[in-house]
């Protein structure tokens, strides 16, 4: 995290790690299977975080119950931990796109992890597999968007009222008659 994946040299990594370059390439073939490897086991923990809440409040029974799991998902990632990982996560998600070889698996599990997630709570609400996804997809993508953007301008607070105003938008197709 502190010297991003452009910069990252395995001799110095390896120093750190109290091992050498050449085992760094034993274990993981390539510098990109290690960054890729090492993500998805940090990538997680908020994943991890997540799916706890989900598991110790159970899953949302109404529109007004997802929504407050989602409101303390958005001030789970407002954690400065949390937080301190996004401009990295935005550098793979960049390196993804240019050399979707490398990266793009680890974005796009990324994705459909919390897409999956999000489909199962929307399903728990009784909408079909399509319209469950459809509004997984919207909502983890627009999240993604809103939590990537403040990297640029620094403007937290404002992404978070943008994130109440994108429930807001969301909450009423969330019935399951609709």
């Amino acid at each position: 995290m502190r010297n991003g994946i452009a910069d990252l040299s395995l001799r110095p990594l390896a120093k750190a790690l109290g091992t050498s370059d050449r085992m760094l390439l034993y274990y993981f073939g390539t510098k990109e299977r290690m960054v890729a490897e090492a993500l998805d086991i940090y990538e997680r923990r908020p994943l991890l975080r997540t799916r706890e809440l989900l598991e110790a409040v159970g899953p949302p029974a109404s529109p007004a119950d997802l929504r407050r799991f989602m409101e303390e998902v958005w001030r789970q990632f407002s954690d400065p931990g949390v937080r301190a990982a996004f401009p990295l996560y935005f550098e793979i998600m960049s390196a993804s796109v240019l050399h979707p070889d490398r990266y793009g698996p680890v974005m796009r599990g990324i994705v459909a992890e919390w897409t999956g997630l999000f489909t199962s709570v929307f399903r728990d609400l009784g909408m079909s597999r399509d319209r469950a996804c459809t509004q997984a997809t919207l909502l983890a993508d627009a999240s993604l968007g809103l939590l990537i953007a403040p990297l640029a301008d620094g403007h937290w607070e404002r992404a978070g009222r943008a994130f109440d105003a994108l429930l807001d938008s969301l909450e009423p197709g969330w019935q399951t008659t609709a």
